[in-house]
Order: structure tokens, then C-alpha cells, then sequence
């Protein structure tokens, strides 16, 4: 079933395409904020019938609008009300915390008609663990339910202690409200006439309650909040539709994602299940962010340093200088029944914490933040070192702890992940080979952070660990029978025989020998792990190769997007633009043009791509991932602390011209166009503005296919 999504902060409000959270409804439909569903029934009825839907969008992802109609109605062999005679508009926000919706009723008969339309309004006030099947446990009750002409109160007692409400107020008063949370109003509508019905839906917890205001203002105030956006973020133009599309879509994605716990805008993993802080997919996200607007990433590791481990604590996996996996705020959570408060199981939010801190440098120069966040990025190597080298091989290992805590704790985090050739899962503890590329990363980048603050002996010591890393590596993972690194090292050092894309994160990295670089990168793009669409998660010639699994087959955006990054600083082009061909094929045929977050990974030859039936969408790194295709076109590669700006653009097949504005680097923005021209391969790049502080230097493409 398709949904209907918007998000505002830590609000969002998630429905089927009419509008409505039908009872009992099992696809996680309602709206949520600090991980609680406050709303689990919405119901319109026009003479006690549901209406048809004609039409529905959530385009803008900060307002939805839908379009129904009424059935034909006879009573008795009369009719009552003729097919199609009522138009009904439903149109719905979020701001600052409050859900509005008006229901327009418009009368497109030639006589005045008259009929009853009905809300039906419930709030179970559920833990989005238990709405997701995951977890039940000890929880509360509703407490009561006031009913009144121009509103209703639903009240509920947490197991937590915490107070919770919700408040549906209308701007007319009501015919009839029942004790079921049914409000019904008579209407009555000459030829043409409107009659418009205002709602407003307000979470309140623990008696903090915000105020709603008039609609017109509050969506003056959102449409302003988006315009800004817009205004401060890098736009784009080409002569490629569909890209255009992507990248549009990407960063309105990014923006309704995006919610700030006081320390700056950082962008939650995805809707519905997980729009709460995540490690991983949040510093990810960021990092695909930083050509568009790295204020982001600065919010992201300020937040990420805030919930910094500190102390030993097995329950949540936490220990010192850990960077966190996942926060949740719901009544399981805060009466410890999950291990969410937060949780720490995975293994690679340090060191990419790190690799953030590294980058977001790279590209703005800004070292009084990394002079502000170094405690923190400290502390996140001592644990690279310490806590995260579980067996002290020099490698970092994950094994958890929790009773509740995750298995797997890499980015493929389901239970069947990481599995032998044999097809026997890997136990643990398992050292993932892209964990060790992010490391070797952050100490490389870190030595050169180092170096600028005058800490050389520090800086000499980052380095000669990070070498000896690397020899250890090629000795360690290398499939000599493959051409390819092992997806990861199991509790007996055993190579974990498998063929995946994790090794093309290390692209990125600088970890690999330049040469088996190339083997990776030509292997992520040969028939058994390229669909057609994106690059597998597993190759299919691999024991547990699945296309329809979640992460031993499927093609994930995110996951394509860093090894992109890798395949363009290293100039392998031609695998570059063969994946962004892919993905943008792909895209061509999800709503929105918008990549979900996983799809199967079934040979393009289908014609289609496949969805994943549970994927969340819109996904933040998925949403990201067009932004990564933009550095890829451009060959972007900034050092805006040695003050220089390297470009290698390379067109993709299809795309002649490309418009970049206010691309944000260094202590300004750069404005340029880059031009192919016929019979000439090479593309010209025409600066139209650049207060970036940086030379700019377009250098020509290697390892290019001239006639991709």
C-alpha cells in the first residue's frame, strides 16, 4: 500500500493514500513524535461512507493534499446523494510541533444538497517498538477521554511516568461529538458553494503543550522555513530531466528530515521507523550533505559529540568514546526495556564520526569547530584503539554485549549478514573490512589535522599506525582466488569469503593498493554485482546471494554512493558513471523520482526495478545519494585548508550541460557550468563566480571511457 508522509522537526504524520489511519492498522500509519504514536485512527466519512479517492500527493513532503469524492448514495430507492456531486479537498502540514488539516467541501451539483461528514479520532499512544513488532512490555493507559462541541482530549498515564495527550480542536462547532471520538457536522451546500472544516492535532507530553496558530500563519512560517533552505543550499540544472528530478527530490528529502536537538540541524535516518538520531546513517547523511549545505554536518557532530559514550555499560553496548548507534525517547525506552537510551551497538559511528569531522574540514576549512570538537574526535580515536580492538590485532571488531543489543553491528546489521562461503553465518567477534578503511581514514586524516595544530609527535604516531594498518590489511583480507577483499574476518581470523560491495567503501579511504583499487572497483561493476540498476550488496555468484534479501543481494543507494566517492577521487570514471546510469534508470520508476532505501536486485533485463516491500522512504542517505552523483560529475575534490579546489568533470551519458549554484566550499560559494560540446569529449567548465578563497583547478579525467 502506498502512503502518505510529512515530517516537521520531530513530528511526523504518516497515512494511506486518502488521508486516513483506518482501525488497527498494522503498517505503522499515525502520527508520531518522541518515538509515541499520539494519533492511531483517523477516519473522514461523508453520510457514514468512506470517499473515493481521486487523486493524492505528499510531493512537497512538508503538506499533503488529497482529493476524494463522494459514492453514489440511494436510500430506499431515493436518491440521497447523486455520485460525484461533492468535491472534498483535504490539505495538511506540520508546524512547530501541531498537525493542521482543513477538509474542503465544494458542491459541483446543479441543486443545494445536504449530507452529514463524520472524523472518527482515536490515540493509543503506542511505542514505536511495539508498533513495529518488535517489542512489548510493561506500558501504561489511557487515562480518559474528554469530549466537547469544538474539541477532545485523549489523556494516558505512562509506564515511564510521563503524562501524555492529545488534543483535537475544529474551528465549528460540532452536530454531534460520541464518546468514540466520532465528530459529525451537517452541511449543506448550495450550486458551487465551499465549506471549509479547520482541525488541529496537538501532541502534548508531560503538560508541555505548543501553542497552535492561525493556519495562514503557521504555513506562511513553514513556506518560509523551506525557502531558506533552498536559498542557502546549492542548486543545480542540466539538460538531464531525471537528474534534475533526483537532486531536487534529494534535498527536499534532506530538508523534511532534518531535526535539531539543540545542537544544530541534523538529519534522522528515515520515515517511518527510524526518525530519531542514528549514528550511521546520520553522519552518513551528512557526509552526501556537505556540497549542499555543511552546516549539517557540523549539527550532526556536535550532536553525535553530546551523546559521546562515557562510561562502561553493557546493557546499551556503551563504552568509552563510543559514538552512539541509535537514541529512541518512547516509554520503553525510559523504563529500560530496550536498551535504546541510547544504544551503542555499532561499529562503525566512531571512526566515521571522525571521517565527518575529517571531511566537513576538507571542504570548509573551519578548524575552529574541529578545535571545539577535538576532545570529543579524542576520544573517538582512543576508542579505535582500545575498546574498539577487541582482541588487540590492530583491527576493530564488534561483538555485543546486550542481551538486547544487535548482532551484527557494521551497516549490514541484519542476522544473516556476514556469511562464510560454506554459508554458515560468521560469529563474532568480526572485524568488517569497510569498518577498517573508515579507520585508516581517520587517523590518516587526522595526522593532517594534527600537523596544522603543531602536534607532529601525534600526527608521526597516527601515521605509522595507519601504514602499519594498511600492510596488515592487504596480508589479512585479500581473496587471492577472487581479485577481491573478504567482506570481513570472523572470531577465528578467518576470511569471511563472501563477494560484497562493502569493499568499495574502502575506495574512499585511501586503505587499498592502487591497483587491487582498480580490481574493486572493475568487480563492483561486473555482471554478477551490478543489476543494471546499482551495484548488490552481494554478488550473485556469492553462497548467500538472495536478491530479495535485505542486504545479501538488494542494491542499496547509500551503499553505491560511497563506493562513488571512492570511484571518482581515484578517477575510476567509467564504473562511476555506469553506477549513477544505473541509479537514475532506476529512479525513473519510484514515486517522486525518489530512491527508496533498498530495492531487490534483479536484473534490469525485468524492465523495472523491484521494490523491497519494507523499505523506508524517504531514507536520508538514500535522499542523499544525487548529491554524490553532483561530485561525480564535477570530479569535485576540495582542499580548502591548502586553499585549492581540484574539478574533473565528466558528463554522464545523456547530460550535455550542467549549472551549479552557490556550491558551498570554503568561506564562500562557487557558481559554474559545465559544457560538452560536440565532437569534443572533453567537457569545458566556465566559472561564474567563485568566493570560495581557493584556486580552482580542472584537471582531465583518467581512467575514462571517452564514449560513456
Amino acid at each position: 500500500m502506498k502512503h502518505r508522509v510529512i515530517k516537521e522537526n520531530d513530528l511526523f504524520f504518516l497515512t494511506d493514500e486518502s488521508g486516513d489511519i483506518p482501525p488497527g492498522s498494522t503498517d505503522g500509519s499515525g502520527l508520531y513524535t518522541q518515538d509515541t504514536r499520539f494519533l492511531s485512527r483517523l477516519e473522514l466519512s461523508i453520510n457514514g461512507v468512506k470517499p473515493i479517492l481521486l487523486e493524492s500527493s505528499a510531493e512537497t513532503n512538508c503538506q499533503a493534499v488529497f482529493r476524494l469524492t463522494n459514492p453514489h448514495m440511494e436510500e430506499e430507492g431515493q436518491v440521497k446523494l447523486w455520485r460525484e456531486t461533492v468535491e472534498i479537498m483535504r490539505h495538511r502540514f506540520i508546524q512547530d510541533g501541531v498537525l493542521y488539516e482543513s477538509i474542503s467541501y465544494t458542491n459541483y451539483g446543479p441543486k443545494t444538497v445536504g449530507f452529514e461528514t463524520s472524523i472518527t479520532v482515536d490515540a493509543d499512544f503506542a511505542d514505536m517498538f511495539t508498533v513495529r513488532g518488535i517489542k512489548a512490555g510493561m506500558i501504561g493507559s489511557v487515562t480518559g477521554k474528554s469530549v466537547d462541541a469544538d474539541r477532545i482530549a485523549i489523556r494516558y498515564a505512562g509506564a515511564d511516568g510521563i503524562a501524555r495527550e492529545t488534543r483535537i480542536a475544529w474551528n465549528i462547532p460540532a452536530d454531534r461529538v460520541s464518546p468514540d471520538g466520532t465528530v459529525t457536522f451537517a452541511v449543506e451546500l448550495k450550486p458551487r458553494e465551499v465549506r471549509t472544516i479547520e482541525l488541529t492535532v496537538t501532541p502534548v507530553i508531560a503538560d508541555k503543550a505548543p501553542q497552535a496558530k492561525p493556519r495562514e500563519e503557521a504555513l506562511r512560517l513553514l513556506d518560509a522555513s523551506y525557502r531558506r533552505w533552498e536559498q542557502g543550499s546549492t542548486s543545480v540544472d542540466s539538460d538531464l530531466e531525471i537528474f534534475n528530478k533526483l537532486y531536487h527530490r534529494g534535498m527536499r528529502d534532506l530538508r523534511m528530515l532534518l531535526t535539531d536537538l539543540g545542537h544544530g540541524p541534523f538529519p534522522v535516518a528515515g520515515l517511518p521507523w527510524y526518525a530519531v538520531p542514528f549514528g550511521r546513517d546520520s553522519l552518513i547523511a551528512a557526509l552526501q550533505m556537505l556540497p549542499a549545505n555543511p552546516e549539517v554536518a557540523l549539527g550532526t557532530l556536535r550532536t553525535m559529540a553530546v551523546y559521546q559514550g562515557s562510561k562502561v555499560d553493557p546493557w546499551r553496548d556503551e563504552t568509552p568514546g563510543k559514538i552512539m548507534h541509535e537514541i529512541r525517547y518512547g516509554e520503553l525506552a525510559n523504563t529500560n526495556q530496550i536498551p535504546f537510551t541510547p544504544y551503542y551497538g555499532s561499529v562503525d559511528s566512531t571512526p566515521l564520526f571522525v571521517v565527518l569531522a575529517i571531511e566537513y574540514y576538507r571542504w570548509t576549512g573551519d578548524l575552529g569547530a574541529i578545535r571545539e570538537l577535538m576532545p570529543a574526535l579524542e576520544r573517538a580515536l582512543e576508542w579505535i584503539d582500545q575498546s574498539g580492538d577487541l582482541d588487540g590485532d590492530g583491527f576493530v571488531e564488534y561483538h555485543s554485549v546486550s542481551s538486547g543489543g544487535i548482532a551484527n553491528q557494521g551497516w549490514k546489521d541484519s542476522g544473516d549478514s556476514i556469511v562464510h562461503a560454506s554459508g554458515d553465518f560468521a560469529e563474532t567477534p568480526i572485524a568488517l573490512a569497510e569498518v577498517q578503511g573508515y579507520v585508516y581514514l581517520a587517523k590518516t586524516g587526522m595526522a593532517e589535522i594534527f600537523r596544522k595544530l603543531g602536534r607532529n609527535a601525534e600526527a608521526e604516531a597516527l601515521e605509522r599506525a595507519a601504514a602499519d594498518m594498511k600492510r596488515r590489511f592487504e596480508q589479512s583480507f585479500w581473496m587471492a582466488d577472487e581479485s577481491f577483499y573478504a567482506i570481513a574476518l570472523d572470531r577465528e581470523k578467518r576470511q569471511v569469503q563472501s563477494v560484497t560491495s562493502n569493499p568499495g567503501h574502502l575506495l574512499m579511504t585511501g586503505l587499498p593498493d592502487e591497483n587491487r583499487a582498480e580490481l574493486v572497483a572493475r568487480r563492483l561493476t561486473a555482471e554478477d554485482m551490478f543489476s543494471g540498476y546499482g551495484i548488490r550488496t552481494m554478488s550473485g555468484k556469492s553462497t548467500g546471494y538472495n536478491p530479495m534479501s535485505y542486504h545479501n543481494g538488494s542494491v542499496w543507494p547509500h551503499d553505491n554512493s560511497l563506493c562513488l566517492i571512492g570511484m571518482s577521487r581515484m578517477g575510476f570514471i567509467e564504473q562511476a558513471l555506469k553506477v549513477t546510469r544505473g541509479l537514475m534508470r532506476a529512479a525513473e520508476h519510484f514515486e517522486y523520482a525518489r530512491l527508496p532505501e533498498l530495492f531487490c536486485g534483479y536484473e534490469d533485463t525485468l524492465g523495472r526495478p523491484v521494490p523491497y516491500p519494507v523499505a523506508c522512504s524517504p531514507q536520508a542517505w538514500a535522499a542523499g545519494t544525487p548529491l554524490i552523483f553532483l561530485q561525480v560529475f564535477l570530479g569535485l575534490d576540495p582542499d580548502v585548508p591548502d586553499g585549492i579546489i581540484r574539478l574533473r568533470p565528466a558528463l554522464p551519458e545523456g547530460m550535455n550541460r550542467l549549472s551549479v549554484r552557490q556550491l558551498r566550499v570554503g568561506s564562500g560559494t562557487l557558481s559554474l557550468t559545465v559544457t560538452r560540446r560536440e565532437g569534443n569529449a572533453v567537457p569545458e567548465v566556465e566559472v561564474e563566480h567563485n568566493s570560495t578563497g581557493c584556486e580552482l583547478r580542472v584537471l582531465h579525467a583518467i581512467h575514462q571511457d571517452v564514449q560513456n
